[in-house]
């Protein structure tokens, strides 16, 4: 673990709470599980302080569950005492798995329910608790972070609601766009990447890369997406390229402007491997079509990573592609709710941010900088060099 001495020397805010809720039960169980390791192995003195009772425990999940009426209304329950406690609640909103019963019909639950079920969890500790975070990976309505014209601007509200609810800490992944922090300037906002994740697993599932800027060519989907493919390729140490969608702004097809077609600007790619990077994988058109068209410039192989794989449109679309060799992998995060379907087909592959969340929680609650978990430039850049040269590396 990062930066151990500085846990080692540091005192815990208060004692430290997890609570997963149902959408997040199985990263919330392996989450608890680094937990537990790290502070059975952490050599402090205050593992035996009365002061600090509770440090080390066989979990750190609390008995917490939000069950509905038949009418399908909620309500937010802990079965043990949060007085004191330093609050971490894991939520993943888009979990659509998870179903309740409403006047005999089933309903899965939607963005919006698990924001409530949220609330109803921050509510039922009354003011008891010591601090309250929130890591919630996906931001809700993070996509509706502007406001064009007369519509909502569901995001920034949703953090001034939690803020006034008590919410100190708010803890995500990949905003679509981060500045809506500015709706809550008095509350800690981290957001972080899985930049090491990405690459940790694409370096484990292939043997025969070469990556350098001879071999291999970062490429952003579009212009949002910039940003974060520049940094991964200076990761690398390979260029970058992007394409931009230019869209019909005459039409409105189901909430958004049409994509007319995708002009890539960049550098000669052929005979490259190439890796995609963006947030979203939604319904996956545009990703699909940026791989065809990097396919009809000769691309060797295609990658494509996305923190959150939702894949709205099912898989019919990803598995045709496949088929036809227009992309190799794809690499997606379980910070979100992963299809079982998903994981069984021969071109998925998973990047683990369990560890990467206990990490960010433990030096959370010892009140240190989180900059302590992000996985230093130098140490992706050795694993990389040690994985063209074929030698043994670490990751």
């Amino acid at each position: 673990m990062p930066e151990l001495k500085l846990l080692e020397n540091a005192l815990p805010v208060a004692p430290l709470k997890v609570v997963a809720l149902s959408s997040a039960a199985k990263l919330g169980k392996s989450v608890d599980n680094y937990l537990v390791d790290f502070r059975k192995h952490t050599k402090t003195g205050i593992k035996s302080d009365p002061a600090f009772n509770g440090y080390v425990e066989p979990t750190y999940l609390m008995n917490a569950s939000c069950p509905r009426f038949g009418t399908g209304e909620g309500k937010g329950v802990f079965n043990e005492s949060v007085r004191g406690k330093d609050l971490f609640i894991l939520v993943d909103v888009c979990n659509s798995s998870i179903t309740y019963t409403m006047n005999g019909y089933t309903n899965h639950m939607s963005p919006d329910d698990h924001y409530q079920d949220l609330k109803r969890i921050i509510a039922a500790a009354t003011g008891k608790a010591r601090r309250i975070n929130v890591i919630m990976p996906y931001l809700y309505e993070g996509r509706q972070h502007k406001r064009n014209g007369r519509e909502s601007l569901d995001c920034a509200y949703a953090l001034e609601e939690l803020s006034a609810m008590g919410v100190e800490n708010f803890i995500t992944f990949d905003a679509h766009d981060p500045r809506v922090q500015n709706a809550t300037p008095l509350c800690g906002f981290d957001n972080f990447s899985a930049n090491y994740q990405f690459v940790k697993s694409l370096l484990r599932s292939e043997e025969d890369m070469i990556i350098d800027k001879e071999h291999t060519v970062v490429i952003s989907p579009d212009e949002g997406a910039l940003d974060r493919a520049v940094y991964f390729a200076n990761v690398l140490g390979v260029n970058a390229g992007m394409f931009y969608k230019r869209r019909d702004y005459t039409k409105v097809v189901n909430g958004k402007n049409p994509i007319v077609a995708h002009e890539f600007l960049g550098e000669d790619i052929d005979g490259k491997d190439v890796i995609i990077i963006d947030d979203i994988i939604s319904s996956g058109e545009s990703m699909i079509d940026t791989a065809k068209q990097l396919k009809s410039m000769n691309a060797k192989r295609i990658f494509i990573l996305a923190t959150f794989g939702q894949f709205t449109n099912g898989f019919a679309a990803f598995d045709e592609a496949y088929e036809k060799c227009i992309f190799d992998k794809i690499i997606t995060t379980n910070l979100i709710y992963t299809n079982p379907q998903l994981k069984a087909k021969p071109y998925y592959i998973e990047a683990d941010c369990a560890k990467f969340i206990a990490q960010i929680i433990d030096f959370t609650n010892h009140n240190l900088s989180v900059s302590n978990v992000i996985t230093p430039t130098e140490k992706i850049r050795e694993a990389v060099h040690l994985y063209n040269e074929r030698q043994s590396y670490e990751v």
